[in-house]
């Protein structure tokens, strides 16, 4: 193995090809989940995207959409078209804050409550559908985030 190789996949460091990408095989991952849930959520009427906002919201109730927007990672041009579907839906309701009418509240509607329970196997079927164990996807999250913490600025 020469210096220029990964020590670990003997893949050369500066490789072009595909399947050497670090990019490509995240995003394939990324792809190959994100479809493993659709059919879990189409059951419950969302879409991915939405499906981590109403986790958000089931987690830290009524926000600022500037804080959902933090905690998702989005910006808001992405963010508002989910906010607006889900409100049409009946999940969440936007409202001025009567604090600061420059901030929109984003929170969960009673129908928007209700769906928590009927997510909650969602979770336990998603990593059923990987066949990883609960040791294995622990340690690939944390694999993960230890990744988006080197890699942003």
């Amino acid at each position: 193995m020469t210096n220029e190789e990964d020590s670990t996949t003997g893949s050369p460091a500066g490789s072009l090809l595909l399947d050497d990408q670090l990019c490509f095989a995240l995003y394939a991952a990324q792809r190959a989940v994100t479809a493993a849930y659709r059919p879990l959520l189409d059951a419950l009427g969302l879409t991915y995207p939405q499906y981590l906002v109403m986790l958000v919201l089931w987690e830290r109730g009524e926000l600022t959409v500037k804080e959902l927007a933090a905690a998702l990672r989005l910006d808001y041009g992405t963010l508002s078209p989910l906010l607006k579907r889900l409100e049409s839906a009946g999940f969440v309701r936007r409202e001025r804050s009567a604090r600061d009418e420059r901030s929109v509240l984003v929170a969960l509607t009673g129908q928007g409550e209700e769906l928590r329970g009927r997510a909650e196997c969602v979770p336990a079927a998603l990593l059923a559908g990987t066949r990883l164990s609960g040791a294995e996807a622990e340690r690939l999250r944390g694999d993960l985030w230890r990744l988006v913490a080197r890699v942003q600025p």
